[in-house]
């Protein structure tokens, strides 16, 4: 049977609620492509609605402005950002996790630049370093802290483990933020690495 087969096949309003899934999906979607080709100022809900083929109202149904669609674009970044390091980590030797870990994160970012601006640097209600922080947030602090913890980070005397995973996720941010800017000497990107790695191991 076909996907619109079953989606017929459904009671109403599972139909319904499907629907709504997949618009929603797609106006994420939409605002990702958009943001990454022309920036987040070419994000808006007019262009949005034009793009998907909605009216505004049926847009503002699903998220009440942009900055709304900011922060679940963001959200939906964590989780991408926590598979993307959590793979490199079970997949790397003991050893070599940290400088895995570190090295997906810089890669992350480099490949999705509009979704790593929406997860740090764009005005969000998300709230960040609290329990309150929404799971997302807290899953991808949570492997940089495993990962730091198994390669021996908790032991070395040099702070709690939350406060020593917090600085080396600033110095990752660091890095980016300053790599995208055209700050740092792009033939020694291996070696400002190496060298962050080396303190954490």
């Amino acid at each position: 049977m076909s996907s619109a087969a079953r989606i017929l096949g459904m009671p109403q309003h599972q139909r319904r609620d499907r629907q709504r899934a997949d618009r929603h999906r797609l106006i994420l979607a939409t605002a990702r492509q958009i943001a990454e080709q022309e920036g987040w100022d070419a994000v808006t809900t007019r262009r949005l609605a034009d793009a998907i083929e909605y009216s505004q109202p049926v847009l503002y149904s699903h998220f009440a402005g942009k900055d709304e669609i900011v922060a679940a674009v963001a959200l939906d970044g964590f989780a991408e950002l926590t598979e993307a390091l959590r793979a490199q980590w079970s997949g790397a030797d003991a050893g070599a996790r940290i400088g895995a870990v570190a090295r997906a994160y810089l890669d992350f970012a480099a490949a999705h630049p509009a979704v790593y601006a929406a997860m740090f640097t764009l005005h969000t209600a998300l709230i960040f370093a609290t329990p309150q922080s929404p799971e997302p947030l807290r899953d991808a602090f949570g492997v940089l802290r495993d990962c730091l913890a198994g390669g021996g980070a908790e032991g070395t005397g040099d702070g709690d483990l939350e406060s020593r995973t917090e600085l080396f996720w600033a110095a990752l941010h660091g890095l980016v933020t300053l790599t995208a800017g055209h700050r740092l000497r792009p033939d020694r990107a291996d070696e400002r690495l190496e060298l962050l790695v080396a303190r954490y191991t």
